[in-house]
């Protein structure tokens, strides 16, 4: 009697983009990053709200903060993460017009993001001389703000790398649909950690 057992395919066992999780090796490797991201940023607000517990005296952050400049740079990051969300579509649609002028509005929405927390930094500099090393309050908040500059700053650099790229000839935009996902995945993690920030650290000053 013969055996009917079927053999297993070499393409399925050496498939670098197979995983058991059903997920494929990018999208799992980008979930861990903001997986080990959420927890940085965990630690930086944290310490931040910890410390404004054990000083609260330090500084009245009430006083000195514009809440109308940073709900404009909070609105403007949610419309950027919509118009991200347009652009990873454009992408599984394969429409390369859709997905250059989606790319680019988050690229704007995202400086215009940059350019509120600049002028709330000068603000706070030259207004009240609140400077990185004036007290723990300011380095906290210095800190955990700047870290977040930071990863948008990451995120423009690859969303401009993506609008040129999408210029390659012969790029074939619905296979590099996950690629653009990824991309999608850390922008909408940036734009979450934010809503975060500004509820913990600038709202509740005002309530």
């Amino acid at each position: 009697m013969s055996s009917s057992t079927e053999q297993p395919n070499s393409a399925t066992i050496f498939d670098p983009h197979a995983t058991r999780t059903g997920i494929s090796n990018k999208k799992l490797t980008m979930w861990l990053f903001l997986a080990s991201d959420c927890m940085f940023f965990g630690t930086l607000i944290s310490t931040h709200l910890i410390y404004r517990r054990l000083a609260p005296d330090v500084v009245d952050p009430s006083q000195i903060f514009d809440v109308g400049l940073t709900c404009f740079a909070t609105v403007i990051l949610l419309l950027s993460s919509y118009m991200m969300a347009l652009t990873s579509s454009a992408a599984k649609e394969g429409n390369m017009l859709k997905f250059r002028f989606s790319l680019l509005g988050v690229v704007a929405l995202g400086t215009i993001f940059l350019a509120s927390l600049g002028y709330e930094y000068h603000h706070l500099l030259h207004e009240f001389e609140l400077g990185l090393s004036s007290n723990i309050f300011a380095s906290t908040f210095y800190l955990l703000t700047g870290t977040h500059g930071v990863h948008v700053a990451v995120g423009l650099l690859w969303l401009l790398s993506w609008f040129f790229y999408s210029f390659k000839k012969g790029l074939n935009l619905k296979s590099a649909a996950e690629d653009v996902e990824s991309l999608s995945l850390y922008w909408h993690f940036v734009e979450l950690v934010w809503v975060v920030i500004f509820t913990l650290v600038y709202l509740i000053e005002f309530i």
